[in-house]
């Protein structure tokens, strides 16, 4: 789908202005979620710009993938906060902002001029979010964090694998998860605000946002204390999620209900099983899923994907094909979501991006803003901010700026 670029913001978050001290990952999608939802986000990048920028290949017009899907409908300047002139502009721009988000070490913001105590002695409405990777405080707040090591620790990979080969999710989950996570916090703190009249300071981190989206379902049998075995034969976490191979490629299914089950064996052509005590109802489903399973996993392999998932969908049954990138984009109801479009870069080309998830009736979500170059909009940001053209060449001279 191709989508044209422009108009007024018109979101549920349009008329709210946030500064974006963020780089790579985590903090950039949280920034533009907020984008999206029609925020005017300002990126504060440093002389030598977002790692995002450098990450890849493929480069396209000077941009990089990873750095094209997290920062679109954003504005970029360059502020050195290395120097006390680069600073004193950041704090002026702050002064005017609704919400700034930075992903710095813990105490790295308060070293460069930036904490929250700095920017909210001027600005008692700011919402500020701190994405960090162990948060302010205990034994690894100092320590570094990037998506593997958070997946280390979180014991997730485990479950995705299994305890003497443990897998990753190739696809940095804790960062998005953590992203997420924040762009939330972050409008419901606005929320509040609309109620106290007050900001407040927000710590994210991204430990604690990848165990609360990927834990709660691999915490189930640790629930409650003692912790009981597991019985022999029984579906756990580390079984139940899997694939099946069929007679040329795999699927992927999930059974929950008594009807659920009823129409994999009908469209296995494998009614029988319904008489079959061990599997009458969920709870003996689980208690024998070893055998269920392997039971399915000879049934599924006799048909082409396909014709399987054909017969899942006649007869209602929760199965899909496991598709690749390229197939999903290609998919009827991706086509029929809109999930990915297309948008015409001048510099890039053309960009495939994912549509912004949330569908609002009164207030959409759009794309106003392509990804920007670095220090597209200083000069524009710092007209806004008061500074006269003879003080922004000034501040440019000086490499405050850029």
């Amino acid at each position: 789908m191709k989508v044209e670029i422009g108009g007024q913001a018109g979101g549920p978050l349009a008329g709210v202005r946030a500064l974006d001290f963020t780089t790579v990952v985590s903090g950039p999608l949280c920034t533009q979620v907020l984008g999206d939802l029609g925020a005017d986000v300002v990126k504060v990048e440093a002389p030598r710009g977002d790692s995002a920028r450098r990450m890849g290949p493929p480069f396209r017009g000077g941009f990089s993938p990873v750095w094209v899907q997290f920062n679109r409908n954003k504005r970029a300047v360059v502020i050195d906060l290395q120097q006390s002139a680069g600073v004193a502009v950041a704090r002026r721009i702050a002064a005017a902002a609704d919400v700034v988000v930075e992903n710095f070490r813990p105490g790295v913001a308060d070293r460069l001029g930036v904490g929250y105590a700095a920017l909210s002695a001027g600005n008692p409405r700011l919402v500020y979010a701190a994405i960090s990777g162990f948060g302010p405080e205990g034994p690894y707040a100092q320590q570094p964090a990037y998506d593997t090591v958070i997946q280390g620790l979180s014991g997730f990979m485990h479950t995705q694998g299994t305890p003497d080969a443990p897998a990753l999710v190739r696809g940095i989950a804790a960062d998005k998860a953590t992203g997420l996570s924040a762009a939330s916090a972050v409008i419901a703190a606005l929320f509040a605000r609309e109620r106290s009249g007050r900001g407040q300071r927000i710590d994210v981190a991204m430990l604690d946002a990848y165990a609360a989206f990927a834990l709660p379902d691999v915490l189930g049998p640790e629930s409650f204390h003692p912790v009981e075995e597991q019985p022999a034969g029984m579906l756990t976490a580390t079984n139940i999620h899997r694939t099946w191979q069929t007679a040329d490629g795999h699927v992927v299914m999930m059974i929950v209900e008594d009807a659920q089950f009823s129409a994999i064996c009908r469209a296995l052509d494998r009614s029988d099983l319904e008489q079959d005590a061990r599997f009458g109802g969920l709870l003996a489903r689980l208690a024998n899923g070893v055998a269920l399973y392997a039971l399915l996993e000879v049934e599924v392999a006799k048909w082409s994907t396909v014709e399987l998932v054909e017969r899942a969908r006649r007869f209602g049954a929760p199965l899909a094909p496991v598709n690749g990138v390229r197939e999903f984009m290609a998919d009827p109801q991706v086509r029929a979501n809109r999930t990915v479009f297309e948008v015409e870069d001048p510099r890039a080309g053309t960009l495939r991006q994912l549509a912004h998830p949330a569908r609002y009736a009164d207030t959409p979500a759009s794309l106003r803003r392509l990804p920007p170059q670095r220090g597209e909009h200083t000069d524009e940001v710092l007209a806004e901010a008061g500074y006269r053209a003879d003080e922004i060449r000034a501040l440019r001279d000086c490499g405050a700026v850029g």
